[in-house]
């Protein structure tokens, strides 16, 4: 099963001249948000969660918590 993504974040619909696009998912723009707000407080992090991987799994794991909690 597909994991929900949200949808597209910034749809654009398609024209005569132009096709549609769909963009990043809205899960994508919710975890790169995380990760601005996480690397302006970098230095306040510990060296455990430095890590990429961890990283980049706390800010899906608080992107899907985010979509979830649009759906209610």
């Amino acid at each position: 099963m597909k994991k929900n993504d949200g949808g597209p974040a910034f749809p654009r619909s398609g024209d005569s001249f132009h096709s549609a696009v769909e963009g990043m998912s809205l899960r994508d723009w919710f975890a790169g948000q995380v990760l601005t707000g996480l690397m302006a407080t970098a230095a306040e992090m510990t060296h455990a969660s430095r890590k990429p991987d961890v990283i980049a799994t706390d800010c899906y794991k608080i992107a899907d918590a985010m979509i979830a909690e649009r759906e209610k």
